[in-house]
């Protein structure tokens, strides 16, 4: 499934404004050159995130664009939308503010695009209730935020039992191509406590689209979940316009004091988007090839989650990682931003364990504030058991090793296949909170 074109005469009047007051204001510049995937125009009174619309008078098409950038007296505009048959005729409409996407109850259950348009076969409902919010939004204050205290389960037993995670708390997904995180979000909506869920899919196939929505999620799921879509072959823009208008959708929700799980799939592919729109507007390369604007852009993005005045946005945001994460630059600054990550192993995932979290090399650093003693006491042994037997994996393998010298080693080894037991899941099993802690006892009972 892929973003339809902009029907501007079906957008407008649905964000409280029609087409025909747009017709009738005077044309505020005209297209100069479009050069790649920017659009030069002379165009007077416009600033940096203003949105305009180009209309061609010869082809008759709408696009949005917004404007990034100036160039001696020319400003530089980013499409929101395919260029194909626009041209120096084309007329600039400036609309004297930033985007805005429509938020409200009407959107539970929905598909939209970045610019708040539609995009599934449900029916229309309660649309007039609908009000707009604008994407570029600032952070809560600091000293406005509420203090983290109270946990939020997500049905997976090996994050609600040895990786908690907090309500209002933001966490990495990291792991290479192909090992489940796609997986573990669509079990992570099915039995995540949170009231509202909000899915950013950023760049994403069209094929998987539809298989997550209507294959991997069930009907209750459904019911809670806004769904933002941007697939991997529109403008860069618009797919790094997804991951902001999935933030404001949850901000609009959180405002209302709820607590709402915001997840997004990829933060790499939003880096790489924001990597295009710089490159091409004449920043120049830095780390890996991408711009200073992006290091501005991932703090200012992730910082909207979390705890408000009144409600949460608990976070999940998924990084891919090739080989060495520490020199991905994308993987890095996430890592130092967010308040914990949780890594996804290859090896694991070729043996079909699901999920293939590495328990010893995530964390969660909100995960103390949030648990009881006797989870934390429980926790703390599971590991420290993980991590002897991974000292003495080789030995077992090559059969050298002999019982007898440690104790707690000879414990690891023991306990080992049913801490296997406890880690796995399949993909339909849900296990909730009280569940996973009393399982946690058994194991070391």
């Amino acid at each position: 499934m892929t973003s339809p074109e902009i029907d501007l005469e079906a957008l407008l009047p649905r964000l409280g404004a029609r087409l025909e007051e747009a017709e009738l204001r005077p044309v505020h510049g005209r297209v100069r050159r479009i050069r790649g995937l920017l659009v030069h125009a002379s165009v007077d009174g416009t600033g940096i995130g203003e949105l305009c619309y180009l209309r061609d008078p010869v082809s008759g098409r709408h696009v949005a664009a917004e404007v990034i950038g100036f160039e001696e007296e020319h400003a530089i505009l980013s499409p929101i939308g395919d260029l194909q048959g626009m041209s120096t005729r084309a007329e600039v409409i400036a609309t004297g503010g930033p985007q805005g996407v429509p938020v409200g109850e009407a959107l539970l259950g929905r598909v939209i695009s970045p610019l708040g348009t539609f995009i599934d076969a449900a029916p229309e409902r309660d649309l007039d209730a609908l009000r707009l919010c604008p994407v570029h939004a600032e952070p809560p204050s600091p000293l406005a935020r509420q203090l983290i205290q109270h946990p939020l389960a997500l049905g997976i037993r090996a994050i609600d039992g040895l990786l908690t995670v907090a309500r209002g708390q933001r966490v990495g997904i990291f792991g290479e191509p192909g090992v489940g995180k796609s997986s573990l979000l669509s079990a992570i909506v099915r039995g995540s406590e949170a009231e509202v869920i909000v899915l950013g899919l950023v760049g994403e196939r069209g094929r998987e689209v539809r298989e997550l929505l209507d294959v991997q999620l069930d009907a209750k799921a459904r019911q809670r979940t806004v769904c933002v879509v941007a697939t991997s072959d529109r403008p860069a823009i618009e797919r790094a316009r997804a991951a902001m208008v999935a933030t404001t959708v949850a901000e609009h929700f959180r405002d209302q004091g709820r607590d709402v799980l915001l997840l997004v799939d990829s933060i790499t592919r939003f880096a790489r988007a924001q990597r295009e729109i710089g490159l091409a507007a004449g920043e120049p390369p830095t780390r890996r090839g991408y711009p200073p604007s992006l290091f501005a852009a991932l703090p200012r993005l992730l910082e909207r989650a979390g705890p408000g005045a009144s409600g949460s946005i608990t976070a999940l945001y998924t990084v891919l990682t090739e080989g060495d994460s520490s020199l991905d630059p994308v993987a890095e600054e996430t890592r130092a931003i967010l308040d914990g990550h949780i890594v996804l192993s290859a090896d694991l995932a070729k043996r079909d364990h699901f999920p293939a979290i590495d328990v010893l090399a995530s964390r969660s650093r909100l995960m103390d504030a949030v648990i009881s003693n006797e989870q934390r006491r429980n926790a703390g042994r599971i590991r420290d058991l993980l991590a002897r037997h991974r000292d003495v994996e080789l030995l077992l393998q090559v059969g050298e090793y002999r019982e007898g010298n440690d104790p707690l080693t000879d414990e690891a080894v023991a306990r080992h296949a049913a801490i296997e037991a406890f880690l796995r899941q399949s993909e339909r099993e849900h296990s909730n909170f009280e569940d996973t802690l009393k399982r946690m006892d058994e194991l070391l009972s």
